[in-house]
């Protein structure tokens, strides 16, 4: 596999570029730097969409049955130990992710102190974002409290999340794209799409039901009032 791409001519040239094919350019040379074969890269990709997958499913199943909390005696055991899983998940994720880039080329477009430093910018903005998050939303509200019956007087509205919706899972992604800039990766670029791919879907199938429980409540306590 080679580690070097063609240049602008690969668009027909500077000065005869299709904008409406400069996307797929772009995409086609990620792709000539990246073999999608790699074990580490099947690893990183299966380890970014189980997590959030794994997470929902054990929720909703605790929601339904309440068989976690039941079996370890309370519902924050049970929350806890969810968010102990997904803790460790997530760092195998993180381990699986990093191994995939240095599997494969670096990008020497992206390989300088410029793009180091955007790199690491993106990773200080997403760390804020993230550890605003779990200091606004606590240990269980974080780790799917809601599901398991521990809510907040309230849904939280406080920085971050004033600025932006779900800023832990794009405070996660900040910080994945950073580490991939850093590492001139695009193996990890491409990873990080999959990462903001799957959070996507993930907020599609949370959002729902977040608003819904706390509907319910806001109802339950109008009618207590």
């Amino acid at each position: 596999m080679s580690s070097s791409v063609a240049g602008p001519d690969c668009c027909g040239g500077l000065g005869n570029i299709d904008f409406r094919k400069a996307d797929l350019c772009v995409m086609t040379r990620l792709l000539g730097y990246v073999d999608p074969s790699d074990p580490s890269f099947v690893a990183a990709v299966l380890t970014i969409i189980f997590n959030p997958l794994f997470w929902n499913v054990v929720a909703r199943w605790e929601q339904r049955t309440r068989k976690l909390s039941q079996a370890l005696g309370s519902s924050h055991l049970g929350c806890y130990a969810l968010g102990g899983a997904i803790l460790l998940l997530n760092a195998l994720r993180s381990h699986c992710f990093t191994r995939a880039m240095l599997s494969q080329p670096r990008m020497d477009s992206l390989d300088n102190l410029l793009a180091y430093g955007a790199g690491l910018g993106l990773l200080g903005v997403g760390s804020v974002l993230v550890l605003s998050s779990f200091f606004a939303l606590g240990f269980t509200g974080t780790f799917l409290g809601d599901y398991f019956g521990i809510l907040k007087e309230a849904r939280v509205t406080t920085f971050p999340f004033n600025i932006l919706d779900n800023p832990m899972y794009w405070g996660s992604t900040a910080n994945y794209l950073g580490w991939a800039v850093m590492h001139a990766s695009p193996a990890g670029l491409l990873l990080t799409v999959v990462v903001a791919l799957a959070y996507t879907v993930a907020t599609l199938y949370e959002e729902p039901f977040t608003a819904e429980i706390y509907r319910q409540k806001a109802s339950q306590s109008h009618k207590g009032s």
